[in-house]
C-alpha cells in the first residue's frame, strides 16, 4: 500500500520514526516533510497530503502535529478527505472501522514513538465495515 505521511515540526521525531515503521510492514511511504524541528506551518503539508489521497497518488495519509487539531481541521476542508484524530490503539480502530478514514491524524506531544507505532498498525490493519457506516460516510460531504 502506498502510505504519504506528513507532519509540522512538533511531529517530525514521530515522523521519522513511522516512516522506518511502515516501510518495515510492507508499505511503499512517501514522506512529504518537513526534514527539520525548523518551525513551519502546518497547513501547508495538511494540504499537500490531502491532495495526494485526493488525486489517488497515495491510499492512506498520516498527519501528524502537537495535538492533531491543526491538521485534522486543515485535512478535512477537503471534500473527500476524512482525517480522524487517534490517541490510542481502540480509536485508530474504529476511525477505520466506522469511519472509512483515509487519513490517520496522532498528537505527538501527547503520544509517544511507541504508542504513535500501536496506533498506526492497528490504523492500517483495520479494515472499512461498510453497512450502515457507508450510509453515514455517504452524508458527510456537502457540495
Amino acid at each position: 500500500m502506498n502510505i504519504a505521511i506528513a507532519s509540522d515540526h512538533a511531529g517530525v521525531a514521530h515522523k521519522k520514526a513511522l516512516v522506518e515503521f511502515v516501510e518495515s510492514m510492507g508499505h511503499h511511504v512517501d514522506d512529504l516533510g518537513p526534514y527539520t524541528i525548523d518551525s513551519v506551518d502546518y497547513p501547508n503539508y495538511a494540504h499537500k497530503l490531502s491532495e495526494k489521497i485526493k488525486n489517488n497518488e497515495a491510499e492512506l495519509g498520516i498527519l501528524l502535529c502537537g495535538t492533531g487539531n491543526g491538521v485534522a481541521m486543515t485535512a478535512n476542508k477537503h471534500n473527500g478527505i476524512r482525517a480522524g484524530l487517534a490517541w490510542n490503539k481502540e480509536v485508530a480502530a474504529l476511525i477505520r472501522q466506522h469511519n472509512d478514514a483515509n487519513i490517520l491524524v496522532m498528537p505527538a506531544r501527547f503520544t509517544s514513538i511507541e504508542e504513535a507505532k500501536e496506533i498506526t498498525k492497528t490504523y492500517l490493519e483495520t479494515p472499512f465495515e461498510g453497512g450502515r457506516h457507508q450510509r453515514r460516510i455517504d452524508m458527510i460531504t456537502i457540495l
